[in-house]
């Protein structure tokens, strides 16, 4: 796509700048010949022909928005002349077919990972620390405290920052200006232990705010999404601390964990303050039974297996106008590939589907699934709009500036990492992947609270896409940054793992970048690469409590 300007689809009536086009450029394409009336922004859109207001715009080959002012060929779409539109949808008859990309490549390839008594395969070999109530928040800590590094978990820092340097000149009565001007960066350090426990990854503390007050369905979904952590095939087992009054209580959680499992053999403890004698016996015995649970995380090694075991969660943020083009698309064939080979790719994210909602129902294979659907997208539509917002209201400033400028827009471009096949289940938030193949997962559109779901379905892998930079990761799947344009990895490379960038200057196509991207996420399964958020300590961890969060 070395072009300065691009037609996504034979549909569409806007052009994407892929470089910055000067006023008056002649712009051949489609068959039309015409001049810019005004310089375009790289990733931002002209008009191919002249709109009248009302009229509808397309791109990605679907509606993403109605002229709400006259449009001259040439001239710039912005959200001042351009406002939020989707087609409406229904549930379809017609049977979706698919053509699997050639998979030949991959065919007889595996990954290390630890296999788990109830057949899954994690990527990642992990303890759980997780407080029941905010009201044990503190206890995590001292836990933390009293394990990370006596159990010599490396920590690793690729700047210090000397602090002092300040403080010696503020004594010196140095001014403002001073201060400002002292370099205070001081060159990578390292710090590596010998762990104790050699095959345990590490040790995952997850604080957060829930577990009382609130409605007992907040409580509910909470120890839905813990147990969805617990079970998940890159945790080895998990230390649990209850103050004992609130409203997530030990048998909600028990009760959630066999709902997902029903014969879990994962060793789990089980503490409960309001019934120790003291806090100190409280932390010592939390801290005897977790060393217990290590030693026989331990004994569980990295062996072979098929990539088919991969469910890989797949998640945008910070999407630019380039991200439907290069990142998106690149993910999506990597999405397809995984299919073609057995394995489980899972789109999320359902306020980034607006505008895209017949596609989706169209691949749906069975008509359940379809209902299941369209019923959580108008109800989380209308709660959205009751809460006096509405999908429209999605994109972000950011995503504006670089070219995203109605939700319909930036939906086209983010479906596009859950590629073309077919999709054989819709799960609701907190629901456990089962199926192999394509799953849509109910998340809202922020960044961390998505991830954070899609772990706690069964994710053992995740890609990010991002045209404008995250450093997001999650406390037990590894998170894989993949950038949409060349400037950004280079800006921000010591938190992004993959450049799409090329695909916008050519040097890839997408299904060459789709390969590298699947080959890129073995590796990391295989615990030869670590993501780069796990390498920072990214270890991110967001309940949605259901409320509307565009």
């Amino acid at each position: 796509m070395s072009a300065s300007y691009a037609q996504i689809d034979p549909k569409d009536n806007i052009i994407v700048a892929i470089n910055e086009l000067p006023k008056h450029q002649r712009i051949d394409i489609a068959g039309k010949t015409f001049y810019l009336k005004e310089a375009i922004q790289q990733k931002h859109k002209f008009a191919l022909d002249s709109f009248k207001i009302g009229a509808s715009i397309y791109m990605y080959g679907v509606l993403v928005g109605k002229a709400v002012m006259p449009i001259a060929q040439g001239e710039a779409i912005t959200a001042a002349n351009v406002k939020h539109a989707s087609s409406v949808y229904q549930t379809s008859k017609e049977k979706y077919t698919w053509t699997p990309p050639n998979s030949s490549k991959f065919a007889n390839t595996t990954f290390n990972g630890f296999h788990r008594k109830d057949g899954s395969v994690g990527t990642r070999n992990y303890w759980l620390v997780i407080p029941l109530t905010f009201c044990e928040n503190r206890n995590v800590d001292v836990l933390e405290g009293a394990l990370l590094d006596a159990l010599g978990y490396s920590t690793t820092k690729d700047f210090a920052v000397n602090t002092n340097a300040l403080i010696e000149k503020y004594k010196t009565g140095a001014s403002a200006e001073d201060i400002l001007s002292t370099t205070i960066i001081e060159t990578k350090e390292e710090i590596h232990r010998n762990r104790i426990f050699p095959n345990v990854d590490g040790i995952k503390f997850l604080k957060h705010d829930g577990g009382c007050g609130g409605t007992r369905q907040d409580a509910e979904t909470l120890c839905n999404l813990l147990a969805g952590y617990i079970t998940n095939s890159n945790v080895a087992g998990a230390t649990i601390f209850s103050l004992g009054c609130q409203n997530a209580q030990i048998e909600m959680l028990k009760k959630a964990i066999a709902s997902r499992n029903t014969n879990c053999k994962k060793p789990i403890f089980y503490f409960e303050q309001q019934q120790s004698k003291s806090e100190r016996h409280f932390i010592q015995d939390a801290v005897r039974h977790t060393f217990t649970g290590l030693m026989e995380a331990n004994k569980v090694v990295r062996a072979p297996a098929p990539l088919s075991k991969l469910i890989l969660g797949l998640e945008c943020g910070g999407s630019d106008g380039f991200s439907g083009i290069s990142a998106n698309p690149a993910l999506g064939y990597a999405s397809d590939l995984l299919v073609a080979l057995g394995g489980t790719p899972v789109l999320s994210e359902f306020p980034e589907l607006n505008g895209v909602e017949q596609e989706i129902v169209n691949r749906c294979e069975q008509r359940t699934d379809a209902d299941k659907f369209t019923s959580i997208m108008k109800t989380y539509g209308q709660r959205a709009i009751e809460a006096g917002s509405g999908f429209e209201n999605n994109p972000s400033p950011g995503n504006i500036k670089d070219g995203l400028i109605t939700d319909a827009m930036k939906s086209a471009g983010a479906a596009k990492k859950g590629g073309t096949s077919p999709i054989v289940s819709v799960l609701d938030y907190t629901e456990k992947i089962e199926k192999p193949g394509l799953n849509l997962l109910c998340t809202p559109g922020n960044d961390v609270e998505s991830t954070t779901g899609l772990a706690g379905s069964g994710c053992n892998m995740i890609v990010f896409t991002t045209g404008l930079g995250t450093p997001t990761g999650n406390s037990i799947t590894p998170v894989l940054k993949m950038s949409s344009n060349t400037a950004l990895y280079e800006s921000m490379h010591d938190i992004i793992d993959l450049n799409a960038g090329t695909v916008i200057s050519g040097e890839e196509t997408i299904p060459t970048m789709g390969e590298k991207v699947l080959e890129y996420i073995i590796k990391t399964a295989n615990g030869t690469i670590q993501a780069k958020a796990d390498v920072k300590g990214q270890n991110d961890f967001i309940p949605w409590k259901r409320g509307v969060s565009l």
